[in-house]
């Protein structure tokens, strides 16, 4: 068996991976996250073992006898977060999350200091990313930017505590814009610009590497016997990537998370900085991706369900049964709740309904909210296919991954939207967990072509020309929105 341990915003996903390829188990625990500030984003990393360790006691109980089997585990996670440790390994502060927008000030100082940084890290420099975050910390928390001896991102904090290895992999590295992605090492013009050197940093390997075994003591606890291998594992999307099997050029998914992704794996390191597309390193040897991302995705459906007191099935199914003409009569929606990235990289960007009106209802809310984050997507792939030349013609089909993926109302606007087809795998909402586990199996030996196959699709949706049509229009107006609102943010 291979455990694949998924580190979300929201909560921490565990699931048992057996040599059959089948999924045996499945456990959550949530994990509380903190704003403190306005544009903050925090979370205390003891909430993160926490969970961690109700979810394994939710997993021994579900399958013991496959739980005594675990030989490997993977780790996946939020990218892009900072804990800092003191001398002696201890937490200075909560994490600064990939949500956070307080650093926007220290992106352009960054630019300033290092101009080729976009030509080595492949990404703009953006709030959500670790480096700024390292520099705010050390304008506005000097002293904790003093005693700090470490940096980690979340699921590698996770592995220290579970290993002791102070280990980071290459896609999840290079979320930190200190890593040289073409040469998949850490950059010393990047670091020195944050008053930081290699010395900060943990030693990285390919995703697929094994970097420990589990610690004695961690291992007695979960009842697993010793040498239990960990893997390398992965950011959040590239570990997705994994899971469904998007190993080769061109192939990739959409993600319907907390944060919502366009991922597409390519041969090569091809940035695309001008449009806010990302590229980083993939989480398999030798292989980079690109992705556009938006900061709000089933996040704003969710938020909705809470202001309006209804369930996200409820909305869903709300959804589902309503008719072009009353689409379109919605009001539009501006999905930026947390900012954006990609195409406008703009912290203080806010969301918005444009052309609310008194019979407008909750499902009317609902439909705007899976069509602006629908638009979102769309603007990035947009931006990906005109950086890669290939022009706005027919998408190539891509998987559905995330807890949004669930709802065949969104899913439907998705491809029509995208005008592509999609197809939702079985088990599609631990799609970063199964790639995990993938990793575990590929670090204890097993065959990367074997264990990263594509999976079974469990639904497929086609672009429907009249919704395609209808989604067109309003998209041109949803465009000229954010320029029109951009002095209001």
């Amino acid at each position: 068996m291979y455990l694949g341990i998924d580190l979300g915003t929201s909560g921490v996903k565990l699931l048992l991976l057996g040599e059959d390829q089948q999924v045996h188990a499945v456990a959550d625990a949530p994990v509380p996250q903190h704003r403190p500030q306005p544009t903050w984003s925090e979370q205390h990393p003891a909430h993160w073992l926490a969970a961690t360790e109700a979810a394994v006691a939710q997993l021994r109980a579900q399958a013991p006898a496959a739980w005594a089997q675990v030989r490997g585990i993977g780790l996946s996670g939020h990218m892009h977060g900072a804990v800092v440790l003191g001398a002696q390994g201890e937490v200075l502060r909560p994490a600064i999350l990939w949500n956070d927008g307080r650093a926007a000030a220290e992106c352009a100082e960054l630019e300033q200091v290092v101009p080729t940084s976009r030509a080595i890290t492949g990404n703009l420099v953006m709030p959500g990313f670790t480096a700024p975050k390292l520099l705010w910390l050390r304008k506005h928390e000097p002293e904790v930017f003093a005693r700090t001896r470490s940096v980690l991102l979340p699921k590698d904090w996770l592995r220290l505590q579970l290993t002791g290895d102070a280990v980071s992999d290459m896609s999840d590295a290079s979320g930190t814009l200190w890593l040289d992605v073409a040469r998949r090492d850490w950059s010393d013009t990047l670091l020195a610009a944050c008053g930081l050197t290699r010395a900060h940093m943990p030693r990285l390997a390919e995703g697929s590497d094994a970097t420990g075994v589990l610690r004695a003591d961690v291992a007695a606890r979960w009842g697993l016997p010793a040498g239990v291998v960990m893997a390398g594992g992965g950011g959040d999307n590239a570990a997705s990537a994994v899971g469904v099997g998007a190993r080769q050029a061109g192939q990739g998914f959409v993600s319907l998370g907390t944060s919502g992704v366009v991922f597409r794996v390519s041969e090569r390191f091809a940035p695309a900085t001008e449009s806010a597309v990302h590229a980083f390193a993939h989480a398999l040897p030798g292989r980079w991706h690109q992705m556009a991302v938006m900061l709000s995705a089933a996040s704003a459906f969710g938020w909705l369900a809470r202001i309006t007191r209804q369930s996200e099935a409820q909305l869903s199914a709300a959804v589902q049964g309503m008719d072009l003409a009353r689409h379109a009569q919605a009001p539009l929606f501006l999905p930026y709740l947390s900012g954006e990235r990609t195409p406008h990289n703009n912290a203080a960007a806010t969301g918005v309904f444009m052309g609310l009106r008194a019979e407008h209802d909750a499902t009317d809310m609902a439909c705007a909210v899976m069509e602006g984050v629908g638009f979102g997507l769309m603007d990035g792939l947009q931006a990906m296919q005109a950086a890669a030349g290939e022009g706005a013609g027919p998408a190539a089909p891509l998987a559905l991954v995330g807890g949004g993926a669930r709802s065949d109302a969104w899913a439907q606007l998705l491809a029509s939207g995208l005008g592509c087809p999609l197809e939702r795998p079985e088990g599609a909402h631990a799609a970063a967990a199964l790639g995990a586990a993938r990793l575990a199996a590929m670090a204890c030996g097993g065959d990367e072509a074997l264990w990263c196959q594509g999976l079974p699709a469990e639904a497929r949706f086609t672009p429907q020309p009249a919704q395609q049509a209808l989604l067109q229009e309003r998209h041109a107006r949803f465009k000229a929105l954010y320029p029109a609102l951009l002095p209001h943010f």
